[in-house]
């Protein structure tokens, strides 16, 4: 809990990751060789002693949903962009924290009209991200830029990370996708103490809200053979969602994606997954989506195509200031994680 709660709360917009890519090293130091990639990503290798062994890369990608400075106002105030898929109906008064190129941090808060103010069509009204401001307390341009604030710094929600009136319950920011990330770095720590069948790869990617940009340049660094790709996808269990068509609920096991619009999955690599939840009992969920995409979409394509898989902790409200998950979900990731890595020699992957 202490590792997801590290990540959780670490700075990492894409293209800025740098702390949750220190997290990472830090608590891989010494289980293997560390390299990274040009755009940022992030390689730990522990090769196995196996002849002919394959390489089984378990990877999440390190960035969150936030945003960049685009311009800044004579007053002071901070016109974004976004950094990955907003709703700018959550966004309104919520509070973000900006990290300037220097590394200092500032807290803000997007502005937001009294309703005194606002006509009943402007209530209605979902504002664009272009008329949006984030009001750090400075009072000029010259201000913000004293302050060391420049285009291009980030900025993310701000949050805290706490237990909810179920002790099972998590929340916090970032979930999508630190959860994944921590499942990639917990289960390679373990996995580092046995023999493994496979060459151990675990992997922080960047830029996925973004494009899935960094995965394109991980799958050349590390070479795999076989991708598990850990998230922190959307579960379905809220009340505006429709229970009928629900696939992902907190407390039913990781879910098992067996395709997005960004990827199909290795119809082998997926039974041979979901067999070993079945023979291990740990609870799980298939789903299959229309919307959305994962690293998956990018793994599966490059080199000579790459067997994939995603396996994800189910979160509430995702891409907002605060998800929820359910520990044991993330647990059960691990578990599940290990067992199928474990089961990963040579003649299962070229069976794919």
């Amino acid at each position: 809990m202490d590792l997801l709660k590290d990540y959780c709360l670490a700075h990492g917009a894409p293209s800025h990751e740098n702390e949750v890519r220190n997290i990472f090293i830090k608590t891989l130091k010494g289980k293997g060789k560390i390299s990274q990639d040009k755009m940022g990503g992030v390689l730990c290798t522990k090769e196995s002693k196996t002849k002919d062994a394959p390489r089984v890369l378990i990877t999440g990608h390190m960035d969150e949903v936030g945003f960049a400075v685009q311009n800044i106002t004579q007053e002071g105030f901070l016109q974004i962009t976004n950094l990955g898929g907003w709703w700018t109906h959550n966004l309104l008064a919520q509070r973000l924290t900006l990290q300037a190129h220097g590394g200092k941090k500032y807290r803000g808060v997007v502005a937001s009209t009294p309703p005194h103010f606002l006509s009943p069509a402007q209530r209605d009204q979902v504002l664009s991200i272009e008329n949006l401001f984030v009001d750090i307390g400075a009072d000029s341009k010259e201000h913000v830029e004293k302050l060391g604030i420049r285009l291009g710094d980030t900025l993310v929600p701000e949050s805290s990370f706490e237990t909810l009136a179920n002790p099972n319950l998590l929340l916090c920011k970032a979930f999508d996708n630190r959860v994944g990330i921590a499942v990639s770095t917990q289960a390679f720590l373990n996995l580092s103490k046995k023999s493994t069948p496979c060459h151990l790869l675990a992997a922080g990617t960047v830029q996925e809200e973004v494009g899935l940009r960094g995965a394109k340049v991980m799958a050349h660094h590390a070479r795999p053979d076989v991708v598990l790709v850990l998230e922190g996808p959307p579960a379905d269990d809220a009340p505006s969602m429709d229970r009928n068509s629900a696939q992902g609920a907190l407390g039913k096991g990781p879910q098992i994606r067996l395709m997005d619009p960004s990827a199909i999955m290795n119809r082998g690599l997926v039974e041979f997954v979901v067999s070993t939840a079945k023979k291990s009992k740990i609870p799980h969920q298939l789903t299959v989506r229309r919307s959305g995409g994962t690293d998956a979409g990018s793994f599966h394509q490059a080199l000579e195509g790459i067997p994939c898989i995603v396996i994800g902790v189910p979160a509430r409200y995702i891409h907002t200031h605060n998800s929820i998950i359910d520990k044991r979900d993330y647990l059960n990731t691990i578990k599940l994680v290990e067992k199928v890595t474990l089961g990963l020699t040579s003649k299962v992957v070229t069976s794919f």
